[in-house]
């Protein structure tokens, strides 16, 4: 049991650097407040791999490399919070359909791909619906002359969130396409092979 929480939190240290990594690459830019990335996949990948807890922990973990990296936008400290450890903890969700992508990964690979979309913008929903709550309260300043700061951070977040999700749902469905074992937990792995065996 040890070993395996060892594994995990190895693995959700790495893939917490990973999203810093891609989160330095160039952007799609829609507007120039909307900016569409697909740097939360390895924190979605985490999710699929081994659940809610590991991808929450991989997510805040990327949160506090931002911090740390001097990469955040720090307005005040409630507003940090919110935007770099809640919204970035909360892609975990995702983790919640775990299981069933775990179990369509070995029977199903269209069903699997159905789960993992489904997951990808249930995280991303969840993610964005802090952002659009921070940027409400704290970025309403920014909304145009006559739009009011609510509908200001619905479109953004909103329109961000969609991109996004879209974004990592289809590199996720070329890499399910081609690799499907990269998903695979290891737990499932060796059970496949003691049915064999027997």
């Amino acid at each position: 049991m040890g070993n395996k929480r060892l594994i995990m939190m190895i693995e959700a240290s790495f893939f917490a650097a990973f999203a810093l990594i891609l989160d330095l690459l160039p952007s799609i830019k829609l507007s120039p407040n909307i900016s569409i990335s697909f740097a939360m996949l390895p924190i979605l990948i985490i999710a699929f791999r081994w659940g809610f807890v590991a991808a929450t922990a991989s997510g805040f973990l990327w949160g506090l490399l931002q911090i740390a990296m001097g990469d955040a936008y720090i307005l005040t400290p409630l507003q940090g919070f919110i935007e770099y450890f809640l919204a970035f903890a909360f892609i975990g969700f995702a983790g919640f359909f775990m299981k069933k992508i775990q179990i369509a990964l070995k029977e199903n690979k269209k069903k699997a791909l159905q789960w993992i979309i489904v997951a990808t913008f249930v995280g991303s929903a969840a993610r964005y619906f802090w952002h659009f709550i921070a940027g409400f309260l704290f970025w309403g300043e920014y909304a145009p002359d006559g739009m009011s700061p609510f509908l200001f951070s619905l479109g953004v977040n909103g329109g961000t969130m969609i991109g996004a999700a879209i974004y990592c749902s289809v590199i996720l469905f070329l890499l399910v396409s081609s690799s499907p074992r990269f998903l695979l937990h290891k737990r499932v792995s060796t059970s496949e092979t003691v049915k064999k065996i027997s």
